[in-house]
C-alpha cells in the first residue's frame, strides 16, 4: 500500500506551553514548507489563517494569498489536505462559536466557516475539518444542552447547502479547553451526522490522543467509523492517559496500540481512495530548534504497513 502522509505547519513550533514561553526560534512559514517534502510528506493540513494572514480581512486581500499559497504549494508538488476554521481564537467565541449563547458569536462562526470553504476551493481541497473545540461548558448551566446540539446541526446544514461539494469532517475531543464537550467521540458525531440534509457528506477524522482522552481505543474508533465508510482522515500520535492532549509521536507510549491503528487500516484498505495518513504531534518542549522536526520523521517512519 503506498500511503500519502500530511501533517499541519503547528506541528513544527516554538514550544510555549500554558505555563511557559517559546524556548525555540520560530522557522518562517517557508521554511516549514520545505521540510514536507524531505521528511517525507506530500500533503498539509490547514488552518484558515494559516493560508491567510488575516482571516477577517477582506476577501480581495485573503483571495490574493490564497492563491499565492496554493501556488507555493504547486511549485513543491504539495497538497491541501483539508481547511479547518480556527473558531476558538476569536474574543466573540471565548464561550463557544456554534454552540454560544451569543447570536452575534453564532453569526461570526458560520460567516467565518464560508470564507474558510471559498479558502478551500482556492486551495484545491473539498475537506473542511470541525474541530469543536469551545463548543461546550466550563459550567453545564451555562447553556441549553439541547439548543446547542441542535445548533451543531443547523451549523452543518448550512455548511453543506453553501457549497454542494464540501465535505465535513469532525475531529472530535471529549475535553480540552472546555471542561466538557457536547460531542465527545466519533459515535456522538455520527449520530449527529445522520441528522443532515446531506449525510453522505458528513465524515470523521479521527485523532489518536482524542480517543485516548474519551478512555477508548482508537483503532476501535477507526473501525467503528471504516464500517461505517466515514473515515476521512486521520491524525495519528500518541498519549500518555487520561490527561491533557499530549501529542506525543506516533508509538512513543504504546507500541501495541499504535500497531492496532496501523493494522486496522491497512485491513481495510484505507488510503486507497486517496485518504491521507495525518500526524498531529508536537516536539517536546526540551527539544533545540535543530531537533525540533524528528518527531516527524520518527512518527513517518513508525508506519509500516504490517505484513
Amino acid at each position: 500500500m503506498n500511503y500519502r502522509f500530511s501533517f499541519g505547519p503547528w506541528n513544527i513550533h516554538t514550544g510555549a506551553d500554558p505555563f511557559g514561553p517559546p524556548v525555540r526560534d520560530e522557522f518562517s512559514f517557508a521554511e516549514k514548507l520545505e521540510f514536507y517534502k524531505q521528511l517525507g510528506f506530500d500533503g498539509v493540513q490547514f488552518h484558515d489563517d494559516d493560508v491567510v494572514s488575516n482571516a477577517d480581512e477582506s476577501w480581495s486581500q485573503q483571495e490574493a494569498e490564497a492563491k499565492a499559497m496554493r501556488a507555493r504549494l504547486d511549485e513543491r508538488g504539495l497538497a491541501a489536505e483539508f481547511i479547518a476554521p480556527r473558531l476558538w481564537e476569536h474574543p466573540l467565541t471565548i464561550d463557544g462559536a456554534i454552540t454560544s449563547n451569543s447570536p452575534e458569536a453564532r453569526q461570526y462562526a458560520l460567516e467565518r466557516t464560508k470564507r474558510a470553504i471559498d479558502i478551500a476551493r482556492l486551495m484545491g481541497t473539498k475537506d473542511l475539518v470541525l474541530w469543536p473545540a469551545r463548543e461546550g461548558t466550563y459550567l453545564r448551566e451555562a447553556k441549553d444542552p439541547i439548543a446547542s446540539v441542535a445548533r451543531l446541526v443547523e451549523w452543518m446544514n448550512a455548511v453543506l447547502e453553501y457549497d454542494k461539494d464540501i465535505r465535513i469532517l469532525g475531529e472530535m475531543k471529549p475535553n480540552e479547553p472546555m471542561d466538557n464537550a457536547y460531542v465527545p467521540t466519533t459515535g456522538h458525531f455520527l449520530g449527529l451526522a445522520s441528522l443532515t440534509v446531506d449525510p453522505s457528506r458528513v465524515g470523521t477524522l479521527i485523532e489518536s490522543a482524542h480517543a485516548i482522552l474519551a478512555g477508548l481505543d482508537p483503532s476501535d474508533e477507526m473501525a467503528y467509523a471504516l464500517y461505517h465508510k466515514k473515515l476521512w482522515s486521520v491524525h495519528l500520535n500518541d498519549q500518555n492517559g487520561l490527561k491533557f492532549d499530549e501529542d506525543k509521536s506516533f508509538g512513543a507510549v504504546d507500541i501495541r496500540r499504535a500497531f492496532n491503528q496501523v493494522w486496522v487500516l491497512e485491513r481495510a484498505g484505507y488510503g486507497q481512495n486517496g485518504e491521507f495518513i495525518g500526524l498531529d504531534v508536537k516536539a517536546l518542549r526540551t527539544q533545540p530548534k535543530e531537533l525540533s522536526t524528528k518527531h516527524l520523521r520518527n512518527s513517518r517512519a513508525f508506519f509500516p504497513a504490517p505484513g
